[in-house]
C-alpha cells in the first residue's frame, strides 16, 4: 500500500499543532512540551483560566460563596488536570509555567515534531497520576479556592 501511495503522491497529512491556551497556530520544529502535571501547577495558568469570559461568573459566585460556583471550578480542575496527552505551547504562552524548564520543554517539543505527535515525555498523563497526592491537593485547591481573586472585584 505504501508503494502504491508515494505512486500516486499521496502523502501523509502534515502534522500541525495549535497552543490550546490561545489557539495559535505553533510552526513546525517549535513550541514547548508540557505535562498536565506541569500546567495544572501554575498558578498564573490557574489565574487566567479562572478569570476568562467563559469562568469568570463562577469565580465571582464562588467569591460570593455561592456553592455552584465552587462546584463549577472544580470541574474546570478536573477538566484539564486530567488531560492525558501532552501539551504543545506557544511562544506566547510559555511564561505562564515559571517552574517549568523551558530548555528541556523546547527539547521535548523538538522530539515531539520528530516523533510525528507520538512522543509523550516522562510523567505525562492525567495530574492526579503523575503528581504526589499532598502537591496534587495543593494545587487543586489554589485552582477552586483561590486563583483569581486578585483579579476580581466584588460588589
Amino acid at each position: 500500500m505504501a508503494f502504491f501511495d508515494k505512486l500516486l503522491g499521496k502523502k501523509k497529512p502534515e502534522l500541525k499543532a495549535r497552543c490550546p491556551i490561545t489557539r495559535e497556530p505553533i510552526e513546525t520544529g517549535f513550541g514547548y512540551l508540557l505535562t498536565t502535571s506541569q500546567i495544572v501547577a501554575s498558578k498564573k495558568y490557574w489565574d487566567m483560566i479562572m478569570t476568562e469570559p467563559e469562568t469568570l461568573s463562577y469565580t465571582v459566585s464562588h467569591f460570593k460563596n455561592v456553592a455552584s460556583g465552587t462546584q463549577m471550578r472544580s470541574m474546570i480542575f478536573d477538566k484539564y488536570s486530567s488531560v492525558e496527552k501532552p501539551w504543545m505551547i506557544s511562544d506566547s504562552c510559555i511564561n505562564l509555567f515559571e517552574e517549568v524548564d523551558k530548555k528541556a520543554a523546547r527539547e521535548n517539543a523538538k522530539k515531539w515534531w520528530e516523533n510525528g505527535g507520538e512522543y509523550a515525555p516522562e510523567k505525562s498523563g492525567a495530574a492526579s497520576n503523575s503528581l504526589d497526592a499532598q502537591t496534587y491537593e495543593t494545587v487543586k485547591a489554589y485552582a477552586v479556592l483561590e486563583a483569581g481573586r486578585s483579579r476580581i472585584v466584588l460588589q
